[in-house]
């Protein structure tokens, strides 16, 4: 069955590139434009850090393992992904040029240093000399002055120079302190802190006579396993998670880009110090660091600001969520959030509300990445110093925000609350929050599950749903599930909730399986699922085997997605579609039957194995009819998008669909509800 799978390493950068492609999309105000290819280079440094990181760590220990779809090795995948990014490369650079040449014309222009005239180059010099030579730290290369540690994705001016005693090269780190983006007198010319180093960068080097210059930048490993059982039971784990932090920065470089080289003698140099390969360095034409979108904004002239950025959309308080005294409401009704469509401030409000009521005796709650300004923390570290039993398991393995994590668990311990890890070797990725109230007879459960993390940053950029319910079976459920935590059992039972790594996954595949045997019986069977990525193996030939007893699937899937449609053995039954838009594509629903008759779980999980098998992740049945029917209803909206929704096809490419129906953009068709229901006037 190898004809039905694609490479996910492959799969991910055909993901990367939907991004990148709305960077060119004539649609799209231009900022926003250039944030997309911001988010492009972003997402490209993170996968280099982290898979290309883990396959070249596993090519040095065992280059024969192969993937279980594909069959390739760490080295073929590797070789593969550095051919289809140098083509990515070259997108990226023209999407650049294009966006540039755009903004010029409505005087928002990237000068050439070359293109200056003299009062410019004064006053740019003389920036140079009072600003930014104070700051500089520049290092000749030889016996004396040894190859220096060049840090993950720093800009560095390197030069190679020469001098009566020889060739020799240099290099000038680019101060992170300074400014990106420095504005000509004109107010609308800017350039780049490394445009004026590398104008200028002859000045430091005075005794040497500069050969050639360019801007450069490393990416290194950076996954390092931390589920292995390397480190001390009796070590403080916070102590041990920040060492692992610091030992990021030393890995093995696995990526080196460079910009504005005339010849090749910079980039022979420093790859062979860095011991790496040609098919490993990428030249560029266009700034290796394009995280100054936002920059921009504010050296836009207000008449045309507007037309440059996204129209400004706002959260929209639910329709018929109470505005006070929430918890007497959510005890006795379901209730439903939809982010970024919805506000996620009812959820705030529930949990300030649970701080403050005296008849709340604890919250539970799982942090998996979390707001650097987190109004929910603050809850939290009020209600342990109200006297309520705060427990709270964090996650401090969450890739990239351990530091983030290490100070809030610091902080809510400080107040009172209770700090659980997770279990070893397994990541705690739920998203779940319990309530307890003791009311006169007995104990209330208010639980909240949800398909995105609990932060308010993420909130109103991701596309995420949250149910908050008052189900006692669901909350005997949702205690079971913290005490299990609590105690490091990975093996617990429940009524409603699919657990990983236990019963998730058998129990999404058991909800396929009704369904193909709905069909073989001749009844109606349908499955929709919306996930980010789907990888796994044993998912992935239970969806090939439903389609091929004739159910009919439809999976809406932002990234990875390792199923191959194709018109054999009946996988053509199998749609698959990605959208890609405004805002991050993140909830996971899984949906089986017909919209009255539907059973749809909302789950933190995607299809991976690593979240079905090496991760604490929760499904949770919705067991509201009213709510049920507006999902699947957001399902088919989804379906029926033909603005930002591209199709899978069997050659791994993904098309716009080409059909002359009315235009349905998911995303606005959402948020244009919310502003419905609530009867707002953006005027």
């Amino acid at each position: 069955m190898e004809k039905h799978y694609f490479n996910r390493e492959l799969s991910w950068l055909a993901f990367n590139r939907r991004v990148l492609e709305e960077s060119t999309d004539q649609r799209i105000p231009l900022l926003e434009r250039l944030k997309f290819l911001s988010i492009f280079a972003s997402n490209l440094d993170e996968f280099y850090m982290v898979r290309v990181g883990s396959l070249f760590a596993q090519s040095l220990l065992d280059n024969m393992t192969t993937d279980n779809k594909t069959h390739l090795t760490p080295s073929e995948q590797i070789q593969a992904i550095n051919e289809e990014v140098k083509n990515l490369y070259h997108q990226r650079d023209v999407a650049y040029t294009n966006i540039m040449d755009a903004l010029s014309v409505l005087d928002l222009n990237h000068i050439k240093t070359k293109d200056m005239n003299k009062t410019y180059k004064k006053d740019v010099k003389d920036y140079f000399k009072s600003h930014i030579s104070p700051q500089l730290s520049p290092q000749i290369i030889d016996a004396k002055h040894p190859f220096p540690h060049l840090e993950n994705k720093a800009l560095y001016i390197a030069l190679h120079l020469y001098s009566d005693k020889g060739e020799k090269f240099g290099i000038i780190p680019v101060p992170k302190d300074i400014q990106r983006v420095y504005i000509l007198p004109d107010g609308k010319s800017f350039l780049l802190t490394e445009d004026i180093l590398l104008l200028y960068s002859h000045l430091i080097f005075k005794t040497y006579k500069v050969h050639n210059k360019a801007v450069i930048r490393l990416t290194r490993n950076a996954d390092i396993d931390i589920t292995d059982d390397f480190y001390d039971e009796d070590t403080d784990y916070r102590a041990f998670m920040q060492n692992i932090v610091k030992a990021r920065g030393r890995l093995h470089p696995v990526r080196f880009e460079i910009s504005c080289s005339e010849d090749s003698s910079i980039l022979d140099y420093f790859s062979a110090k860095l011991n790496l390969k040609k098919n490993q360095c990428f030249k560029i034409n266009s700034p290796l660091d394009l995280n100054f979108a936002r920059i921009l904004e504010t050296i836009c002239k207000p008449e045309i600001k507007r037309s440059l950025l996204y129209p400004p959309i706002r959260p929209q308080w639910p329709v018929h969520f109470p505005h006070r005294n929430i918890i007497s409401h959510v005890i006795k009704e379901d209730y439903i959030l939809s982010l970024p469509y919805e506000s996620f401030r009812p959820l705030l409000e529930l949990i300030r509300e649970a701080a403050e009521d005296e008849s709340v005796v604890s919250i539970k709650i799982t942090l998996y990445r979390v707001a650097s300004q987190s109004q929910i923390v603050q809850h939290l570290c009020t209600a342990a110093e109200n006297g309520k039993d705060v427990t709270v398991a964090m996650e401090l393995r969450a890739r990239f925000d351990e530091e983030n994590n290490i100070l809030w668990s610091n902080l809510m311990e400080e107040s009172g609350c209770k700090i659980i890890y997770g279990i070893e070797k397994v990541k705690v990725h739920s998203k779940i929050l319990l309530i307890t109230r003791k009311s006169q007879d007995n104990f209330d459960y208010i639980t909240h599950i949800s398909t995105g993390n609990y932060n308010e940053l993420s909130a109103r950029q991701y596309t995420d749903i949250g149910i908050i319910t008052g189900n006692r079976e669901i909350g005997t459920d949702a205690l079971a599930f913290f005490n299990n935590l609590a105690i490091s059992n990975l093996e617990g039972e429940y009524t409603h909730l699919l657990v990983s790594p236990s019963s998730l996954k058998s129990g999404i595949i058991d909800l396929i399986e009704e369904e193909a045997e709905k069909a073989l019986n001749g009844e109606t069977a349908r499955i929709i699922a919306k996930m980010n990525n789907l990888t796994d193996k044993e998912v992935i030939d239970s969806f090939i085997k439903a389609a091929k007893a004739g159910v009919k699937i439809s999976l809406i899937i932002r990234g990875i997605c390792c199923l191959r449609p194709c018109s054999e053995d009946q996988t053509d039954s199998i749609e698959i579609i990605s959208i890609v838009g405004r805002y991050l594509e993140h909830s996971r629903i899984y949906c089986f039957g017909e919209r009255l008759n539907a059973r749809i779980y909302i789950s933190s999980a995607d299809m991976m194995t690593r979240n079905t098998e090496k991760r604490v992740e929760i499904a949770a049945p919705v067991l509201n009819r009213d709510i049920s029917v507006r999902i699947y209803d957001m399902l088919d909206i989804m379906l029926r998008d033909n603005v930002k929704a591209r199709v899978l096809m069997p050659d791994g490419t993904y098309q716009y669909k080409h059909t002359e129906a009315e235009p349905v953009d998911s995303q606005m068709y959402f948020f244009e509800e919310s502003y419905l229901n609530n009867n707002y006037n953006p005027d």
